[in-house]
């Protein structure tokens, strides 16, 4: 394999044990009682947990991740940075912020769409929204170096 697909791999796997450690969180169980639930010993979960998962084949966290039935969505792209495995459907146990009727409303309005789109349609949709974020995340990385050095040149 080369680097960038190293990188990717290991992007992926580092995400999906991510999912799987809030998964067992929102749970509220010990490692011992979802490990034994998701049929793995429980030192391998620890090392999920903890994120340490160099030895961890991808398919197998994606074997723990169907046990545990979570709705994994797999991201990769040109470059290793874009890859990443998220959980579609998962809420929150405590949102971050007070939630916006407006926003719920979107938020509701979108769902909706999404249930009608065939799974074609629903992953071009994702494709397309990941290239999005990837060019908003390009521009953002590069915005506040652009305003430093612009303010530098006004000193």
């Amino acid at each position: 394999m080369s680097a960038p697909e190293i990188a990717t791999v290991r992007a992926l796997r580092s995400d999906v044990a991510l999912q799987i450690a809030r998964h067992i969180k929102r749970s509220n169980q010990s490692q011992v009682d979802a490990a034994r639930q998701l049929g793995v010993p429980q030192p391998t979960l620890s090392k999920i947990m903890r994120n340490q998962v160099e030895t961890l084949s991808l398919e197998l966290l994606l074997r723990i991740a169907v046990r545990a039935r979570l709705s994994v969505i797999l991201q990769t792209g040109n470059d290793p940075a874009e890859a990443g495995a998220y959980v579609s459907g998962v809420e929150v146990a405590e949102p971050l912020r007070q939630k916006s009727r407006v926003a719920e409303a979107a938020r509701e309005e979108l769902l909706d769409s999404a249930r009608r789109l065939s799974p074609e349609q629903r992953l071009e949709a994702h494709l397309r929204h990941s290239e999005l974020v990837t060019s908003l995340n390009a521009v953002g990385r590069k915005g506040p170096v652009a305003a430093r050095r612009k303010g530098e040149t006004g000193r």
